[in-house]
């Protein structure tokens, strides 16, 4: 019987997944919203089992197998007819311990795990070969018992396999197992690293399985999967990325193909680094076009905030492969930045109706909703069925937090950041928001030290040096915060004009605020000005200059824009208590007329009955002869500081900034503090 030729036959039917010899992944839902995962063989080109079918010696040593006669059958994975062959050699062979092997397989590639394992279990395999151990591991794995797999894993070999094996050869000449199946030892243990890793972060242990997977990438330079792991998951910080890099033995693992390893690694870790054109070295150039490169170049410019350039980017690969799993979250991500609803839903009824079992498909539904405002139940609905899906997607709890935040229940949005926090450890925006949070929560020392683990990670983001700048404008450290707002502003402008400018106007007004601060009232008026370029109808804004040129005595031009406030937010306390005071001083400062009352005074203004009663309870006769003072009750309403009393005479008149040293709501004057507001 010629076993070795019915052998071929099997492996073909296994061979159109990825190659003779390879340990497949079956074809199941994508893991963390990316394509279907390779393993780690597949990703770096080794096989467990060698491309060659294995010769016996002995009985079988004279056949010789014609390749060419069979037939190939294309890509047509015909696994329940290699299945059958392969029970059919084994039974042939007499259970010889590689056939085997290719029968729990094709078991395992029909899904069959727990028969898969139990036919390499109930022979001890699992005990005397490596390869069998991992497989039998995998099937439990899929099978969804992590503890088992990882017992598996972990078990003491056999004191006597070593003694066993050496029996073997001596009393039948066979050579030793690995070198008989031609097995790569290093690929063997390093795809039982990755499996363990998988294992571990299963079972929720991060940091096992961050070590799990750097000892798969040290055995193997080619297992990308473990490194995708790491840098999409965002184990590892900026830092512990670029060590690990240096780690790798490039140069002892891979000689030829070292130039390009190291590229394609460096390319997918320097994601807070400035966006540049890609330097292809000349061994591996006709890179440049290649998807995953330019998704890398795409993350650069979001997490720079150039998100139209990311747009452009996202979008041309999306034109070439509608459903790149990499470039997916990205894309989704620059939709909710530049307010791109219709597309947004467009692609996520796509990608619920293609690819109902993965998780980003969820995430864009949610995000969807929760873009269009008013929909946050919704959004949480679809958010946590992407977090039951997959419950390590940090991008879904990092959305999902923001429907709470929207709604201002703090708690519980600082528990879904708390989650993507220690999911996403090397990433920065976790730690933004719960400081964030813990800010309108009015706790500056623990904003102030989750900004500052933020910005340890990504210490060039304009949104972190913002965050960082309003906690010091809170704690009254008005020239830290002048700096820190600054240095955001030189970020921005290094970024160029595509940047999407409506998001830097509350960075502008601050700087207008901080400038105020510290008397420097050309300046604040600079930028409040600049800042109503970008969103011209602001009623804070207009409160804000009105009240700068309160402060420098130009009382008809703080009437004019305090008036202006009014008319686009007719419930602004701050202003209707300004605008009283300033008609006072300006009253006060104009050459009195007979004939003339308040309301002739001001007849270019048209105010409203509820205006003009606030004003008749502020404005009083002769002001020179009263207290120029608000009622308490009226200033703990509008969260406003006490004006400063004094007796006013007609030989002594406080000087204006003594008058006007009234502190502004910073819930109106501070403009929200929640412009971080990233998807993903």
């Amino acid at each position: 019987m010629n076993l070795e030729r019915l052998r071929k036959r099997v492996r073909q039917y296994l061979d159109q997944v990825g190659g003779p010899g390879l340990v497949r992944q079956p074809l199941s839902k994508a893991p963390e919203g990316r394509a279907p995962a390779l393993s780690p063989l597949q990703a770096g080109g080794r096989g467990i089992l060698s491309r060659k079918p294995p010769m016996r010696p002995a009985s079988l040593a004279h056949v010789q197998a014609p390749l060419r006669s069979l037939p190939t059958r294309g890509a047509s994975q015909q696994y329940q007819s290699a299945l059958f062959w392969a029970d059919k050699v084994a039974s042939l062979s007499h259970e010889e311990p590689q056939d085997i092997y290719w029968l729990a397989q094709c078991l395992y590639l029909t899904a069959q795990y727990h028969r898969a394992a139990h036919a390499l279990r109930s022979r001890k395999l699992d005990k005397l070969y490596e390869a069998c151990r991992y497989l039998a591991a995998r099937c439990h794995f899929a099978a969804k018992e992590h503890q088992q797999a990882l017992d598996i894993l972990d078990m003491e070999e056999p004191i006597n396999k070593r003694l066993f094996e050496k029996c073997l050869k001596d009393e039948s000449g066979l050579k030793d197992p690995s070198s008989d199946w031609e097995m790569s030892q290093s690929s063997i243990k390093s795809s039982i690293c990755l499996l363990r890793g998988k294992i571990y972060d299963a079972l929720d242990n991060r940091t096992l399985a961050t070590y799990s997977y750097k000892e798969a990438l040290k055995l193997d330079v080619y297992c990308f999967e473990a490194f995708d792991l790491l840098t999409s998951h965002h184990m590892l910080t900026a830092q512990e990325e670029k060590e690990l890099l240096e780690s790798l033995p490039l140069s002892k693992l891979c000689t030829e193909e070292q130039e390009l390893l190291r590229f394609l690694f460096e390319n997918k870790l320097k994601k807070y680094n400035k966006p540049s054109e890609s330097v292809i070295p000349e061994s591996v150039d006709g890179l440049q076009e290649n998807l995953d490169v330019v998704v890398s170049l795409a993350e650069r410019h979001y997490y720079n905030c150039d998100f139209k350039m990311c747009y452009k980017l996202t979008s041309v690969v999306m034109e070439k492969d509608p459903f790149h799993a990499n470039c997916l979250p990205v894309h989704i991500g620059t939709l909710v930045e530049l307010n791109k609803a219709n597309e947004l839903f467009y692609l996520s009824h796509k990608l619920v109706d293609l690819y109902p079992s993965n998780p980003v498909s969820w995430f864009a539904v949610g995000c969807y909703y929760l873009m269009v405002g008013h929909k946050n139940e919704h959004a949480r609905r679809y958010l946590s069925k992407a977090t039951t899906l997959e419950k390590t997607y940090g991008p879904a709890w990092i959305a999902y937090g923001h429907s709470f935040a929207v709604e201002s229940e703090h708690d519980q949005a600082m528990a879904a950041y708390f989650t993507a926090a220690q999911l996403m450890k090397g990433c920065h925006l976790p730690m933004l928001y719960i400081g964030l949070e813990y800010g309108l929560t009015n706790n500056s020392k623990l904003a102030e030290r989750f900004f500052g683990q933020a910005l340890s990670i990504a210490p060039e983001d304009p949104f972190v040096m913002h965050e960082v700048g309003v906690v010091a404008f809170q704690n009254g450290e008005w020239k830290t915060a002048e700096k820190w707002f600054l240095d955001a502003l030189e970020k921005i402008k290094a970024i160029g004009n595509e940047v999407t400018v409506d998001k830097w106007e509350p960075l502008l007004n601050n700087l207008g605020h901080v400038c105020r601060k510290l008397k420097k009232y050309a300046e604040a008026l600079d930028y409040h000005r600049q800042a109503l370029v970008l969103i011209p109808q602001n009623a804070s804004t207009y409160s804000a200059i009105g009240y700068i040129h309160s402060l420098m005595g130009n009382f008809e031009n703080a009437v004019d824009y305090f008036h202006t406030a009014l008319g686009l937010r007719r419930d602004d306390t701050f202003s209707v208590t300004m605008l009283g005071h300033c008609i006072e001083m300006y009253i006060g400062d104009s050459e009195a007329y007979i004939g003339a009352d308040i309301k002739d005074k001001l007849k270019c203004y048209d105010f409203d009955v509820h205006t003009m009663k606030t004003l008749k309870n502020i404005i009083s006769p002769p002001w020179d002869f009263r207290e120029f003072e608000v009622e308490k009750q009226t200033v703990e309403e509008a969260g406003l500081a006490p004006l400063e009393t004094s007796r006013k005479t007609p030989d002594s008149r406080p000087s204006l900034e003594e008058t006007f040293e009234i502190e502004m709501n910073e819930s109106d004057m501070m403009l929200e503090t929640s412009m971080s507001d990233h998807s993903t």
